[in-house]
C-alpha cells in the first residue's frame, strides 16, 4: 500500500486538483484508492461526492479505531474502485501548532487498521487499498505533520508565483524535519507546477528559478493551466472521462506521477543518509 501526502503551504495552488488527478488516474489504472481529506474546507470530498456517513475524519483523528475508521469511509460518485475518509470542517480542532508526538501519531495508527491482506478485509469490513493519498491543508499543524508521519512520499505543489516558491522550500523543510523525527521511510516525491500559462515570462523566470533551488525534484511533467481542470472538478468527474484536449493534456501529467508514485520504493534503508536538502538563496 503506497500512503502519498500531497501538500503545499500555500493556498490556492491546487493540491486538492493533484490529489484529484492522481485518484482519477489510479481509477482508470484499476487500483482500489483512498482518499483522505484532512483539510478543513473539505473540497476534495465535495468533488468525490462519497455516499453520507455515520463519522468524519474528525471522530477517527479524536478517537482512532477500526470501527470508527469504517464508519468514516464511504464509497465517492467516481465508482467503487475509489473511496473517501470524508472530510469536515470539524477536524480543524485538531490542527494544533505544536501537536504532541501522540497526536501526531493519530493518522498513522488509523493506517495500521486497514488491511494488507484478503483475510484481514473480511475480518474487518474495511477495503483493501493499492493507494492512499493525503490532502493536506495548507498550514503545517497537526493535520499536514500527521500527514507527514504517517506518509511514505510527499508530492509538493506549486504554481509558478513568487510567494508559492517560498511555499515549496518551506514544505520541503517539513518533510525533511518529519524524516528526522523517526518517519525514515519519508521522501519527497518532488515538486510539480500547476497552472503553467504557456509564453508567460514570469512563470518561466519561476520555473528557472525552481529548477535551480531543487534540481532534479522539479518534476518535468508541469499542470497547464486549463479551464477543463475547474469544469471536471464542478461536475464532479475525474479529469480523465472529461474529454477536451486541455484534460488529456492534464491527464498525461498526472498518468506520469502517478507512475512515479508506484515505482517508488518506500522500503529504504533506515540507515541511509537523510538527503540533503536544496541551497537558499
Amino acid at each position: 500500500m503506497h500512503v502519498t501526502a500531497v501538500l503545499s503551504l500555500k493556498g490556492g495552488v491546487g493540491k486538492t486538483t493533484v490529489v484529484l488527478g492522481l485518484a482519477g488516474s489510479a481509477l482508470k489504472a484499476g487500483l482500489r484508492t483512498l482518499v483522505i481529506d484532512l483539510d478543513p474546507q473539505g473540497n476534495a470530498t465535495t468533488a468525490l461526492e462519497p455516499e453520507p456517513t455515520e463519522t468524519t475524519i474528525a471522530q477517527a483523528m479524536e478517537r482512532p479505531s477500526a470501527a470508527i475508521l469504517a464508519s468514516s469511509i464511504a464509497q465517492s460518485s467516481w465508482g467503487e474502485e475509489v473511496d473517501v475518509l470524508v472530510g469536515s470542517e470539524d477536524i480543524e480542532r485538531h490542527n494544533h501548532p505544536d501537536p504532541t508526538s501522540q497526536r501526531l501519531g493519530r493518522l498513522a495508527q488509523l493506517l495500521t487498521a486497514l488491511p494488507r491482506d484478503d483475510d484481514a478485509v473480511s475480518a474487518t469490513g474495511l477495503a483493501k487499498y493499492d493507494l492512499v493519498l493525503i490532502d493536506c491543508p495548507p498550514s503545517l499543524g497537526q493535520l499536514t505533520r500527521s500527514a507527514l508521519a504517517a506518509a511514505h512520499r510527499a508530492v509538493l505543489v506549486t504554481d509558478p508565483t513568487m510567494f508559492a516558491v517560498s511555499g515549496v522550500q518551506r514544505a520541503f523543510d517539513a518533510v525533511q524535519t518529519e524524516r528526522q523525527r523517526g518517519n525514515h521511510d519519508l521522501q519527497p516525491l518532488g515538486v510539480l507546477i500547476n497552472r503553467v500559462r504557456p509564453r508567460n515570462t514570469e512563470h518561466e523566470f519561476r520555473i528557472s528559478e525552481l529548477r535551480e533551488l531543487f534540481g532534479p525534484l522539479v518534476l518535468t511533467g508541469v499542470l497547464p493551466d486549463r479551464s477543463a481542470i475547474q469544469q471536471a472538478q464542478g461536475a464532479c468527474m475525474p479529469i480523465q472521462r472529461w474529454d477536451t484536449p486541455g484534460a488529456r493534456e492534464a491527464s498525461a501529467v498526472f498518468t506520469l506521477l502517478l507512475g512515479r508514485v508506484l515505482r517508488s520504493d518506500r522500503r529504504r534503508d533506515p540507515a541511509e543518509a537523510l538527503m540533503a536538502p536544496p541551497a537558499t538563496r
